[in-house]
């Protein structure tokens, strides 16, 4: 951290960019904070996957001098031409993210952000199994992986200062709290929650559910749902240091119970 001061990130979830919604969408990103260091996009970043709608999001953070990162959400898959909407989203040099990581060096410390749409299959009590007919095994193969690259990409950047998780769809049921019980299986899965527990990101960020809850957890580990629908804000700011891991802590200091 330079000068004592941890980095800044700016988080937001379901834009729904359009050319009607330009004026909302460029105020939004002009209003970032200064001293922001980040800004990450959980998804759904434009109203239904027109590459004309990503344009409008591609030119509001153009003109941004801090990296942007995002991952694609299910509207912005809704017309099938996530080819051209990535195109256009890249060529504005935001870094979107496909069951991948990126790695930032930020106030001399290194960040790491892992990215991936997420996918459907459910909770306890509300479960798509790896069973019966071919398509929905397709829906359960497509979840695992998510999982798998999930599991893969923490790995990658587990030696990072920040360690950061964005997703679209949830990983837990503790954000998905004022949606409808019977859509829960439509709005993420709890498979997604064992390669974050097993790793322990510092931060997960989802949106999706706009109904849904602001603060959940997955065991320790702190879980946003930012979509704009629940934060009622262009942007949630959270700030971010080096979070010492059990494993790492100092020998005498292991094994202690805390107070």
């Amino acid at each position: 951290m330079q000068n004592g001061r941890p980095i800044r990130v700016a988080a937001a979830g379901d834009v729904h960019a359009s050319p009607v919604d330009r004026d909302r969408v460029f105020e939004a990103f002009e209003s970032i904070e200064r001293g922001t260091d980040l800004v990450l996009l959980a998804g759904d970043l434009t109203t239904c996957g027109d590459p004309e709608e990503a344009a409008v999001l591609a030119e509001a953070c153009r003109g941004l001098d801090i990296p942007v990162c995002a991952v694609l959400g299910n509207h912005d898959w809704h017309l099938n031409r996530t080819e051209e909407v990535a195109a256009v989203i890249r060529g504005a040099g935001i870094k979107l993210l496909e069951r991948a990581s990126e790695r930032f060096e930020l106030r001399g410390l290194g960040v790491g952000v892992v990215g991936l749409k997420g996918f459907v299959g459910g909770f306890p009590d509300y479960v798509l199994p790896d069973f019966g007919e071919p398509l929905l095994r397709e829906v359960y193969a497509e979840t695992t992986k998510d999982v798998a690259a999930l599991e893969r990409e923490l790995g990658a950047i587990d030696a990072c200062d920040v360690r950061i998780a964005l997703l679209h769809y949830a990983p837990t049921t503790t954000t998905l709290e004022g949606e409808p019980r019977g859509i829960w299986a439509f709005l993420g899965s709890d498979r997604l929650a064992g390669p974050i527990a097993a790793h322990s990101p510092d931060l997960v960020l989802h949106g999706h559910a706009h109904a849904g809850s602001f603060e959940g957890y997955i065991g320790r580990v702190p879980v946003y749902n930012v979509a704009i629908q629940v934060t009622r804000k262009n942007f949630w700011y959270f700030d971010l240091g080096p979070r010492e891991r059990a494993h790492e802590a100092p020998l005498e200091r292991q094994g202690q119970a805390s107070a």
